[in-house]
């Protein structure tokens, strides 16, 4: 049996993401079939908009500063990502986004030319290379969890909140990237956690 396979843990805003993490952070920390525990990838973006001082204004107002923004989110989950995979102690991870979201909000925010342009580079054939050998979950958009911390990019109602989720959906098919969707109507967290250690494990014994 190999390495446990990484989770990419993603979706719009408010769909529940973090939480599943910090559930799956903590069953696997508990579990004696795999060892040693995950390491966790903390959402980037939040560090990167401190970091270089970038506002949600900016992605609403200024198609470039929102382009540099996603590249330097790109930049900094590929940074997180490789950090991981090059210590030898830590075998593998649970990352809160990915390297999709980035080329997702630029799609979404800038431009469909700008989002094919991340898709070109390097660091995203590194990333995407890491999410199709590793197990991607989507927290569907329109459950009960949308709350503005005043941070990050809120969707202006539903419907704005359904187009970051067709979105994601788009790329992951273009992109011939496998994923597993958690339901909106699915809000038992233990519920959800089930749902992915299922998938893990079969991943891992090859089922």
């Amino acid at each position: 049996m190999g390495d446990p396979k990484n989770i990419f843990v993603i979706g719009a805003q408010c769909t529940g993401k973090s939480t599943l993490v910090n559930g799956l952070e903590g069953h696997f920390s508990q579990s004696l079939s795999l060892a040693p525990s995950p390491s966790i990838i903390r959402e980037v973006a939040r560090s990167v908009l401190h970091k270089y001082g970038f506002t949600r204004d900016d992605i609403l107002n200024s198609p470039e500063r929102a382009l540099q923004l996603q590249e330097k989110i790109l930049e900094a989950q590929f940074e997180a990502e490789g950090a991981i995979l090059d210590d030898l102690t830590t075998k593998w991870y649970i990352s809160d986004r990915s390297g999709l979201d980035p080329i997702v909000y630029a799609y979404l925010y800038v431009s469909e030319e700008s989002a094919q342009r991340l898709l070109a580079s390097p660091i995203w054939t590194a990333l995407e290379s890491n999410m199709k050998g590793g197990l991607v979950i989507l927290c569907e958009a329109g459950c009960s969890w949308l709350v503005d911390d005043g941070t990050r990019l809120m969707p202006k109602d539903d419907k704005d909140w359904e187009r970051v989720d067709l979105a994601f959906r788009m790329l992951l098919d273009m992109r011939d990237i496998e994923y597993i969707l958690l339901p909106r109507d699915m809000k038992d967290l233990e519920r959800r956690i089930e749902i992915v250690v299922e998938a893990h494990g079969s991943q891992v014994h090859g089922m």
